[in-house]
């Protein structure tokens, strides 16, 4: 698996930004709001309208914030970079966005049943996918 500032490198470019160095330009980028074209972005990575409208944010609210030009949320910032974070983190595990996004929406038994994708709703939940992804790529569990 990428060390974190590959993850940071990939965030970067798939943002079309200069990737953060370190954990406090990731939360800098956070705290400025992304604009709501990186929801287009995250599409464009394989998430789909569906996944975006319950993890992210509701399509009716941004379709809002494009009519006002409005930037996303804080909160709203965090849970796109927490997806593209858990993404890269699986892409390099797996070798492959497919194999990726088919893992992400897979009901995991480690997750009490519950796909990784549903729990990057929250700190916590990603924080569990994420050393759940650890512990795969150091072989405790496939």
């Amino acid at each position: 698996m990428l060390p974190i500032s590959s993850h940071h490198q990939q965030i970067g470019l798939w943002l079309g930004v200069r990737p953060p160095q370190t954990e406090q330009e990731l939360l800098d980028l956070i705290e400025r709001q992304l604009s709501a074209s990186s929801i287009k972005r995250l599409l464009a990575l394989g998430i789909t309208r569906q996944e975006v409208d319950a993890l992210v944010i509701p399509l009716r609210t941004l379709q809002h914030r494009r009519s006002r030009r409005e930037k996303l949320t804080v909160e709203e910032s965090d849970r796109v970079l927490r997806m593209m974070r858990v993404l890269s983190q699986a892409e390099s595990l797996y070798e492959s966005r497919e194999r990726a996004l088919a893992w992400l929406r897979r009901p995991n038994p480690r997750l009490w049943g519950r796909a990784p994708l549903e729990l990057l709703k929250t700190d916590a939940g990603s924080r569990i996918v994420e050393e759940l992804l650890v512990q795969i790529d150091e072989g405790m569990f496939v």
